[in-house]
């Protein structure tokens, strides 16, 4: 257990926490005194049926999350009782870096998206009663959250947005997160994940923030220059001024455990491999919405898995930057997108 101030209520907060006692994983291993540090907008209406659910990606915080709520947006909360709840290892829910002996660091339990669900569903029906969600939506590995949602509780879910995500990881995808976990792990100073503060890493941490610069921003976002999108001003700043120090912040264990869940990303488990079958169970009515220059989560694996969900439609976003768009640092051009198609997920019925 170490400390990193990154992952603090000055950086990331306002959240709560939630305490999940010890909690029982998919592997059969058990995350003592498991917590869920989440955040809420609005009020909880007395049918309990006004809730939005936001998952977090790779990386990614509740803070992050709240570029997608507002009065004005079609997340409102004047209108819905919205839940950002943060997955585990993500540095503010129980996470390597955070956890006491016997679990700390390297030793953390292994963990799946199916985990993160359970541990959200506790957190909504043991807190809140909960029985029905208004939608839930994700972006990444919050989309992963999103399917798992939709085939796991499909009585429950009556509306489903995964953004840029697959309900079953590529063979493309474990190949690039074995690139992050290896960019960290090849470091000689990550010493089996038993190092002594996180900036013994940054090697390692450098590397990792260099592979997401490639796969991360599409070819177009270079063409185009947008730097300044990011608040720098040429290329070089862009990649030693904010993309390798925002990673060098982070934690290494925590970087690798959410890798390694996504690795494993697959809602066909329930099914015994039929991913057909498994996407055939959703009840909710689905939005797919892929990226248009994603290089991680390509428009076609998207169109693939949508014609496999019944009562679902492909709505294309449309963005210069790539995989990167998700948090919205083009501004108005990509929320705008976001807002019409979620407002008109709301708008249905069925």
């Amino acid at each position: 257990m170490i400390t990193n101030t990154f992952y603090s209520q000055e950086n990331h907060g306002p959240y709560d926490i939630y305490q999940l006692g010890d909690f029982l994983l998919e592997s059969g291993e058990v995350i003592n005194n498991c917590k869920l540090a989440y955040t809420t907008f609005g009020k909880l209406n007395n049918n309990k049926d006004n809730v939005i659910l936001m998952p977090t990606w790779f990386s990614g915080t509740s803070k992050d999350m709240e570029a997608f709520v507002g009065e004005e947006r079609a997340i409102n909360p004047n209108n819905y009782f919205i839940i950002i709840i943060n997955q585990i290892g993500n540095g503010l829910s129980s996470s390597p870096h955070n956890s006491p002996e016997p679990i700390a660091m390297a030793n953390f339990p292994n963990v799946t998206i199916f985990d993160d669900v359970r541990a959200q569903h506790s957190l909504i029906t043991n807190k809140y009663g909960i029985t029905e969600i208004a939608l839930v939506v994700g972006g990444s590995m919050g989309a992963q959250q999103t399917y798992e949602w939709a085939v796991r509780y499909p009585k429950m879910v009556k509306r489903a947005a995964p953004i840029a995500g697959t309900a079953k990881v590529t063979s493309h995808n474990i190949q690039f997160t074995q690139t992050l976990i290896e960019s960290i792990t090849s470091d000689p100073l990550w010493n089996n994940g038993s190092y002594n503060v996180h900036t013994d890493v940054k090697d390692g941490l450098k590397r990792h923030a260099n592979i997401w610069s490639v796969m991360g921003l599409s070819t177009e976002f270079y063409q185009k220059e947008m730097w300044s999108i990011y608040d720098v001003n040429s290329f070089d700043e862009f990649i030693h001024e904010f993309l390798q120090p925002l990673y060098q912040k982070m934690d290494p264990n925590n970087l690798i455990l959410m890798a390694r869940k996504w690795q494993k990303a697959d809602v066909s488990k329930i099914t015994n491999g039929d991913l057909a079958e498994a996407l055939r169970g959703i009840q909710a009515k689905v939005f797919v919405l892929p990226i248009d220059e994603d290089m991680f989560f390509k428009p076609s694996d998207c169109r693939a898995e949508q014609k496999l969900i019944p009562n679902s439609e492909l709505r294309m976003i449309y963005s210069s930057v790539g995989h990167f768009a998700l948090p919205g640092p083009e501004g108005n051009s990509y929320h705008k997108q976001i807002d019409q198609h979620l407002n008109e997920l709301l708008a249905c019925t069925k």
